[in-house]
């Protein structure tokens, strides 16, 4: 067995035993290459490979925060381990544990207090561990100490006939008599639109709206809610790696919430979807119980895929 850290042209190799491995979760070279190789906070000795002679036959990836997601906080204290793998043939014999010992090293050496699975930002993969497709793997997190913090569900919904909802038409025309609209985003608005979204939710929101323009977003997929021509709410789709069929980013200002909002953006959006020939919505991270959790349901979305985010003390 021989251990060491990923070296170029790796990469061919570990997206070949990733697609073997996680074949719930299959993988291409160009998004390998763009979620980790030309990630920002990628180094190679966060990369941790095993091989049985030529063979690669183990992968465990640790990555820390180089580059600040807003400001400057660096999270020092936070690691993550976005993904990880081990051919069938070695399991329960080692290996995982060894690149895992040699991950923490990694993190460890760079002051990191505590590592999650996987919650990483911008490019996480998954949210976290999805027990259900892969049960060995969430008891061997277990077995090394990781805890979970908490449980992100996925959803979908299909858009074959979806139709606005007349209730939903009508709520939105008293919004509009009160001084609300809702209307797609204009390039005067975007740096309110990306500021609100870093401020009030997530730098992660910010930063996808923003990136996703860059990489050739269309303005039209962007939507947001306004109201003494302050912005209170936006929703998009097609934001994360140029999919369209991805929606989200999604929020509404907390002290507008209940006015239906995010009902009203929500539908807006898919029926734009429909009008661009989709026929369905996905997203991969919300709170089964939470508020946006609880009107994905009312508007038809189904739960998909669990995921739980751990968490290991160093």
């Amino acid at each position: 067995m021989e251990y060491r850290h990923y070296l170029p042209s790796d990469e061919i190799e570990i997206v070949r035993l990733w697609n073997r491995c996680l074949p719930r979760d299959p993988i291409t070279p160009k998004r390998f290459r763009n979620l980790v190789l030309l990630d920002a906070n990628f180094d190679p000795e966060g990369l941790r490979l095993a091989f049985d002679g030529e063979q690669l036959i183990g992968c465990v990836y640790a990555v820390r925060r180089c580059l600040p997601m807003h400001g400057t906080n660096l999270e020092p204290e936070n690691g993550w381990i976005p993904f990880f793998f081990v051919a069938e043939s070695y399991r329960n014999q080692g290996v995982g544990k060894q690149l895992f010992n040699e991950a923490f090293q990694f993190l460890h050496k760079a002051g990191r207090k505590q590592v999650f699975f996987a919650s990483y930002a911008p490019n996480y993969i998954l949210p976290g561990m999805d027990k259900e497709a892969y049960p060995d793997g969430y008891s061997f997190l277990q077995k090394l100490g990781f805890r979970v913090q908490y449980s992100p569900v996925a959803m979908d919904r299909s858009l074959v006939g979806f139709m606005i909802p007349e209730e939903v038409k009508a709520l939105k025309d008293r919004r509009i008599k009160e001084g609300y609209t809702f209307e797609q985003v204009r390039d005067g608005d975007l740096y309110r639109l990306i500021r609100f979204a870093t401020e009030v939710f997530n730098p992660d929101w910010g930063r996808a709206i923003r990136e996703g323009i860059l990489q050739g977003l269309p303005l039209e997929r962007i939507r947001v809610a306004k109201h003494q021509n302050q912005i209170v709410g936006f929703c998009l789709y097609g934001g994360y790696e140029g999919v369209p069929e991805r929606f989200g980013p999604f929020g509404v200002d907390p002290g507008q919430q209940g006015k239906g909002l995010g009902k009203i953006l929500l539908t807006d959006a898919l029926a734009a979807m429909r009008a661009e020939g989709l026929h369905g919505a996905w997203f991969l991270w919300t709170g089964e119980e939470s508020p946006a959790g609880y009107l994905y349901k009312k508007t038809g979305f189904h739960f998909t895929r669990q995921f739980h985010v751990m968490r290991k003390r160093l």
